[in-house]
């Protein structure tokens, strides 16, 4: 579960490395965000590399889906899986991503979500 002042690792290649959840923009008096939900976020820290040609500077206001979190998840078959970190990649104001590629596996129920376009730029697709 994310909620205010969760800090969570970028996957994508944006150039944000660390950021932090200041606000869930799921509903009405929401607090927390799993898998799959959008959340406002603020970029802390940045990739050692190439950090003059990064898309992101510090301190600027993004959206985030997040994609992976560190709290269980149950399947529809009855299985449960959980991940070591929590994770997200940035969005614009539009919803659309601002990198070009992810790393490392996403959740399969991204394939019938909204973003299916994550799903083509990821590495692979974990179990559910």
């Amino acid at each position: 579960m994310i909620q205010s002042g969760t800090s969570l690792n970028v996957i994508d290649n944006s150039g944000a490395r660390l950021v932090t959840c200041f606000k869930v923009v799921k509903g009405y008096k929401s607090r927390y965000a799993k898998m799959g939900d959008i959340v406002w976020i603020s970029i802390k820290r940045l990739r050692t590399k190439r950090k003059s040609i990064s898309k992101t500077k510090k301190g600027e206001i993004y959206k985030a889906l997040i994609i992976r979190t560190k709290v269980e998840k149950k399947t529809f078959s009855g299985n449960t899986f959980n991940f070591f970190s929590n994770s997200a990649v940035l969005l614009n104001k539009k919803n659309k991503l601002i990198g070009t590629k992810i790393f490392g596996s996403i959740p399969k129920f991204f394939r019938f979500n909204k973003f299916l376009k994550i799903v083509s730029l990821s590495s692979g697709l974990n179990f559910i």
